[in-house]
């Protein structure tokens, strides 16, 4: 039987490009069959797992030196390939060889020169973008919308039956309607024009339209959802375990409604035992129901300081599937037993039934194990020796994962704190205390178990990646290192970034080389093929444990239950996993940064809108990057970054000096380096850009 995996199979042997005919030939194809192949090869083209010349010839892309993966846009035009396939570096397309393709675009380049990693984007295999959110700019009859979006260089091109009554400087939504090539510009009409923003709820609204995200459940999922029910019924003990005599809690934020995971913990003459219960989403939620395609068209759910787009419909992630306390819910348990050294000698994965017996903040647990709140611990008096246990197995298993290499960032996230009206009132440091760590260590052990079990069977799933830095990037690492801190060692490789991070810990330059380091990595993604997480020094991991808001997680639940269930996958459905498991990693990590992006713009938003009342001020401030453009500083008193360009420094003419990251004056010497506390005067603020920009207080 004529089939993908066997057309492929077939190209991964040939020395060469081959002709229809030809693949025929070799292959001894029926006529048949033949025409079955003409369709195989048109799918195989259009996913990029072939490529057909312009001679009409098929092969592998990895034998013709192109590369598949998606395009990472800068504002100047050029950008990067980030390839799906691991292992291989990014390769820099200029501006000039883009072939329009837009961010986020799934691409083929060509590799033209290997030893910078450049090449030219030959084909554009799926678009990302639909919509776009613009000012439209109307000359001379002519229309154009600019998109607000930063990484979106073209402008769009409107007609004026397209324009909907939009006039020259409306803040507008465009629908593309062709997208850009290298000879004529995209074009699109306009769908909904915008009210000019006037207080930051109404600024949120319009990042929800320039990002795409959606604000409503089509009709069929809100249905299917209401016709869910969370009574549990006639449930089989041989097919779910019952664990609601087992003392179980959540922790989370206190502003959270989602809970998928719960947590419990028993001590053992070997060490502990330690019980991970994640929702099980997969229960309610079946392959290609209707809210499962889209759960899967949306991949994530995102946050926002005054509201979450929910992955799930509110009905399955606040109430059915989420582990409220005192009310039985169905689980997914991860049971694993630990040594006193933090080593898991043993896993074992089932369905549960659970009962939270407490719904736990992150600050309460904190204050009872560490602050030795008197009337918290005499509230929570039955579940004390659990907390006490539970802090017991963080330390030992931070310990050993510290131990291992894995990195240990600890940098600051902004925390937008809102009235009553939905306006910024303080942006703060958000906190990260001892309970937060006893949840993402206990998490981390969860992930790392399922994946390591799946890997065992040789089953396809998708893992959570994270590949180790180029040696470029470690020697940009490396001057900043020396030109923040007093570390000289040269050569550094990537295994000496927790030294670095260590040494720094504590001092004022800890922020700013936590940064430098955390942006010289890629990006943690989804995908089928396992090499490892070098952030967590983790040979296998996957994401097992946020079903709600995730969708790559609950594809995992869904592998583990049929693993479980059948012992061994039968060939047919390993086959059809292959096919689709690595359209649905890289979907979910296109997704997981498109929602990072919008969690930033309503960030930067917020903090444009907090600093506007503060113009003129003078603040405290310490410099946190230094470039030959100017200097970025961020406010002691606020969690809120800016800019204070190189012409704000009149006293003097300031030359960069590159290989000490500083600001020099010419003839005064007066010097701007990382790390030193400055006095600056709040001089303007661009809402429309999100950027505040900043000059020295006058003399």
């Amino acid at each position: 039987m004529i089939n993908k995996e066997r057309v492929l199979k077939f190209f991964s042997t040939c020395s060469r490009p081959l002709s229809f005919k030809e693949t025929v030939s070799q292959m001894g194809l029926t006529p048949k069959e033949a025409r079955h192949l003409k369709k195989i090869l048109r799918g195989l083209v259009r996913s990029g797992a072939l490529i057909m010349t312009r001679q009409g010839r098929y092969g592998m892309p990895e034998e013709m030196s192109l590369v598949k993966g998606y395009f990472e846009a800068h504002r100047d035009g050029y950008g990067f390939v980030i390839p799906e396939d691991p292992g291989q570096r990014d390769v820099f397309v200029p501006s000039k060889a883009t072939l329009g393709a837009m961010a986020g675009d799934r691409v083929i380049v060509r590799i033209e020169n290997p030893r910078k990693r450049d090449g030219r984007i030959l084909r554009i295999l799926e678009r990302a973008q639909t919509r776009l959110v613009g000012t439209i700019e109307i000359t001379k009859g002519v229309s154009f919308v600019r998109p607000k979006r930063r990484d979106i260089p073209f402008d769009i091109y409107v007609a004026p039956k397209d324009r909907k009554n939009a006039r020259n400087g409306d803040m507008v939504v465009v629908e593309i309607l062709s997208y850009p090539t290298d000879k004529r510009p995209p074009s699109g009409k306009v769908i909904k024009k915008l009210k000019k923003p006037e207080v930051p709820a109404e600024e949120v609204e319009s990042i929800i339209d320039e990002f795409n995200l959606p604000r409503k459940f089509p009709a069929d999922v809100t249905r299917e959802a209401r016709a869910l029910t969370g009574e549990i019924q006639d449930v089989s003990p041989d097919r779910r375990k019952d664990l609601q005599g087992l003392p179980t809690v959540t922790i989370d934020g206190e502003r959270a409604k989602d809970f998928d995971d719960a947590i419990s913990i028993k001590l053992r003459k070997f060490g502990y035992t330690l019980y991970v219960h994640i929702a099980d989403v997969g229960y309610y939620v079946p392959w290609d129901s209707n809210i499962d395609r889209e759960a899967k068209r949306r991949a994530t759910s995102v946050y926002l300081p005054d509201r979450v787009v929910p992955m799930l419909p509110k009905k399955l992630s606040e109430d059915i599937c989420s582990l409220k306390p005192k009310v039985p819910r169905l689980a997914f348990t991860v049971e694993m037993d630990f040594t006193r050294e933090g080593e898991r000698i043993r896993q074992r994965f089932y369905p549960s039934v659970i009962r939270s017996d407490e719904r736990m903040t992150y600050t309460q647990v904190k204050q009872i194990l560490v602050d030795g709140d008197r009337k918290l611990r005499q509230r929570y008096g039955y579940l004390l020796r659990e907390f006490e246990l539970m802090g017991e197995l963080c330390g030992v298993l931070r310990e050993r994962r510290l131990k291992r290499g894995s990195l240990d960032f600890d940098l600051p996230e902004p925390e937008v704190l809102l009235d009553l009206r939905g306006n910024p009132e303080d942006i703060v440091v958000a906190e990260r205390n001892f309970a937060h760590m006893i949840i993402e260590e206990f998490m981390i052990a969860a992930n790392e178990a399922v994946a390591e079990s799946l890997y065992a069977k040789g089953v396809p799933s998708i893992y959570r990646i994270h590949e180790p830095p180029d040696q470029s990037k470690m020697e940009e690492i490396l001057k900043v290192v020396k030109a923040v801190t007093n570390i000289r060692r040269r050569n550094l490789t990537v295994k000496d970034l927790p030294y670095i991070l260590d040494r720094v810990r504590g001092r004022p330059e800890e922020d700013v080389v936590n940064y430098i380091v955390l942006r010289s990595l890629k990006q943690a993604r989804y995908s089928v093929q396992n090499v490892g997480h070098f952030g967590l020094a983790s040979e296998c991991y996957t994401h097992f444990t946020s079903p709600i808001r995730r969708y790559s997680d609950l594809v995992v639940h869904r592998i583990l239950r049929e693993v479980l269930r059948r012992r061994k996958m039968r060939p047919e459905r390993v086959r059809e996993l292959e096919e689709t498991l690595p359209g649905t990693a890289f979907h979910c990590s296109r997704m997981e940064r498109l929602a990072d992006d919008a969690e930033r713009a309503v960030v930067a938003a917020m903090r444009a809108w907090f600093m506007k009342a503060k113009v003129g001020e003078e603040l405290d401030a310490r410099i946190v990057g230094v470039t030959p453009r100017g200097i970025k500083v961020r406010l002691k008193d606020f969690y809120v970054d800016g800019f204070l360009h190189v012409s704000y420094l009149t006293d003097d003419y300031y030359i960069y000096d590159e290989r000490n990251l500083q600001l020099v004056g010419r003839r005064k010497k007066k010097r701007f380096s990382i790390g030193d506390e400055i006095r600056v005067r709040v001089d303007r603020v661009d809402l429309d850009q999100r950027e505040i920009i900043f000059g020295l207080p006058r003399a």
